[in-house]
């Protein structure tokens, strides 16, 4: 298992993903574009299984480009065929030290992360887990339901 930087030949696999774990979001492959497009406030990361693009992860950064940088994990996608291998733990973790590195190379370090999802989905643990993200609060009906905010505060070792 390989986690890289997400390139533009990378695209049409990803968003084969986006769509299959995204079903109401369309327009999948202009959608990851404009995120790579934006690099490098928004991080792109892939996954590759032999030598397949099995899933990818997408980080940006908030509010500015600052000495202590507020970063979202804005999408997690893994294949449906993936899922459940510990893939998306890793491509969290993996991706995180990257993204640390890039911040350094950029004379920043990390103070805290974002991250939202649907009040009802599963992954909430995944990121208490991987990131220390706590509830912070419920937006109602945001997108298709409820999200959650949750924050990881003082991550930076």
């Amino acid at each position: 298992m390989i986690i890289r930087f997400m390139d533009s030949a990378d695209l049409k696999s990803a968003a084969q993903i986006h769509q299959l774990t995204f079903p109401r979001q369309p327009n999948s492959l202009e959608w990851l574009q404009c995120n790579l497009n934006a690099t490098p406030r928004f991080l792109n990361f892939v996954v590759v299984v032999n030598h397949h693009i099995v899933g990818y992860i997408i980080w940006v950064q908030k509010s500015g480009f600052r000495s202590e940088a507020v970063i979202e994990l804005e999408q997690l996608a893994v294949h449906p065929h993936f899922q459940g291998q510990g893939i998306a733990r890793k491509l969290i973790n993996e991706s995180l030290l990257l993204v640390k590195k890039q911040l350094a190379d950029n004379d920043s370090i990390l103070k805290h992360i974002m991250v939202t999802t649907r009040s009802d989905n599963v992954v909430q643990q995944l990121y208490k887990e991987t990131l220390g993200a706590e509830v912070e609060t419920t937006i109602s009906n945001l997108y298709s339901a409820d999200e959650v905010l949750m924050i990881a505060r003082n991550v930076s070792a």
